[in-house]
């Protein structure tokens, strides 16, 4: 009787044990090793929290930009060189080579002005240019105005907003100028732009291609 009873016993501990084994594994499997699972519960719907840009700044403008019938294409800083060797001429046309061969002609308010001003442009997310360097010579990086023609002539470490400052454009030698110098040679402007940007900037659809004759 008693060999019976431990028999018994034995059953019952082994089953037991077996069951607890059983629904550890069960759990573990689902929940791992926590005491709060919650893989039962319905799944919260929710939107990631968006990156911000910094209060001070104006948020970026996300439009898309619109292409016009027959327009070029041109890497940004090539479009800015053009533009400066040709004497940065504030209304009158200037000409340059797209990337398709083609001759095409520009005006520095269609075409360049929006290179400074416009946010997304350089690469995803990023601000304009004028959003830094803008007429407030008291919180302008640089102390510097990209916003607008005449701003960007005065060049930087203006002193006042109706101050000369160091020129930018290298006197109409692109390549020998500071903006050069900070988009194409050291690449570290605008701020925040990622490794991968080619040193020529990204290609923008610019100007519009001169047609054969009309010259």
């Amino acid at each position: 009787m008693d060999d019976f009873r431990k028999l018994m016993y034995g059953v019952l501990v082994a089953f037991v044990a077996v069951l607890v084994v059983w629904v550890s594994f069960v759990y573990i499997s689902a929940c791992g090793f926590t005491f709060t699972c919650r893989r039962g519960q319905p799944a919260v719907v929710a939107t990631s929290i968006p990156t911000l840009a910094a209060a001070t700044l104006p948020a970026p403008d996300f439009s898309v930009q619109t292409i016009k019938l027959n327009q070029c294409r041109i890497a940004a800083v090539n479009l800015i060189g053009a533009w400066v060797s040709a004497g940065y001429p504030e209304s009158d046309v200037f000409t340059f080579t797209d990337i398709d061969g083609q001759n095409c002609e520009a005006t520095f308010s269609e075409d360049v002005h929006p290179v400074f001003t416009e946010s997304n442009l350089w690469y995803p997310g990023s601000l304009s240019c004028s959003s830094c360097h803008n007429p407030d010579m008291a919180v302008s990086s640089s102390q510097m105005d990209l916003s607008s023609h005449e701003g960007i002539l005065a060049g930087s470490r203006r002193t006042s907003p109706d101050a000369q400052g160091t020129d930018i454009l290298g006197g109409g030698d692109w390549e020998s100028s500071l903006l050069y110098d900070v988009l194409y040679v050291r690449k570290f402007m605008p701020l925040g732009r990622p490794p991968d940007v080619p040193a020529e900037g990204p290609v923008v659809f610019a100007g519009t291609a001169i047609e054969e004759g009309s010259q």
